[in-house]
């Protein structure tokens, strides 16, 4: 199966790293966060992927061109003019990438509809490009084929971290308490399992994925929630990827099985 990922946003929430590079890019723990979501995908046997890139992506492009080079034990042989280059060893991993330019202003279903022609009538997996998750692949695949449903999602808790407050009709304040695990709300943690059927509700470049194409299959029962209580983390802002690079340092970081 292929792993398509969003990467085509311009990430404007943690403008001082996206000004350079599409936010996907960044890294963290020297290597761009992409990466390591492609790492989490590889580690159960899922090695064909599908970037969706936008903004910059002549930046993946050249990411990608470079790494076996960037990866490898090399020669360089200038003498007697023989200009001969010898690959020792390289570190790259056995993955087929394709990186398609999905358009610089397309929103995230129409990227995903640009892409149909590498996906064909299989199903396929599909993430954003800038969270990261311990969630286990095959079993998230296997409560796809179980359900029969066009889509599923991955879905997480997100833990309140505010007080709670109960205001009442003149704006008084009520009661006030600190946030509780009931107060946790389920969000979408992407990490998708979609049939091919996906592309039917999805119109042209100016159709939101997830306001309009998963809208409508909710509506029709077509949308199944697998959930995950392990880990995810996006990142939004500056904040939230130093967090990311703390883990990796510390040898803390969930999602890094391999």
């Amino acid at each position: 199966m292929k792993v398509v990922l969003l990467a085509g946003g311009f990430g404007t929430r943690i403008s001082e790293e996206s000004q350079f590079k599409p936010k996907p890019m960044i890294e963290i723990g020297g290597k761009p966060i992409l990466w390591h979501i492609m790492k989490e995908y590889a580690y159960y046997g899922f090695t064909e992927f599908i970037i969706c890139a936008g903004y910059r992506q002549q930046y993946i492009k050249e990411w990608f061109a470079n790494y076996f080079l960037h990866n490898s034990d090399i020669t360089f042989d200038y003498t007697e003019k023989k200009n001969e280059i010898t690959i020792h060893e390289n570190h790259c991993e056995s993955w087929k990438v394709t990186v398609v330019d999905t358009g610089l202003n397309t929103m995230t279903g129409g990227r995903i509809k640009r892409i149909q022609k590498y996906i064909g009538n299989e199903p396929f997996f599909m993430t954003y490009g800038d969270g990261v998750c311990d969630v286990d692949i095959q079993k998230l695949l296997e409560f796809h084929k179980k359900h029969g449903k066009i889509a599923s999602l991955t879905s997480v808790f997100l833990k309140q971290e505010k007080g709670v407050l109960n205001i009442g009709g003149n704006n008084a304040v009520k009661a006030f308490r600190e946030k509780e695990i009931s107060d946790r709300a389920s969000i979408n943690a992407g990490y998708m399992v979609l049939n091919s059927e996906i592309f039917d509700y999805i119109e042209n470049d100016s159709t939101v994925f997830e306001r309009e194409s998963l809208v409508k299959l909710a509506e029709e029962g077509e949308l199944m929630s697998y959930r995950h209580k392990g880990f995810w983390q996006c990142m939004d802002n500056k904040r939230e990827m130093e967090m990311l690079e703390e883990l990796l340092a510390l040898g803390k970081a969930p999602w890094k099985k391999w």
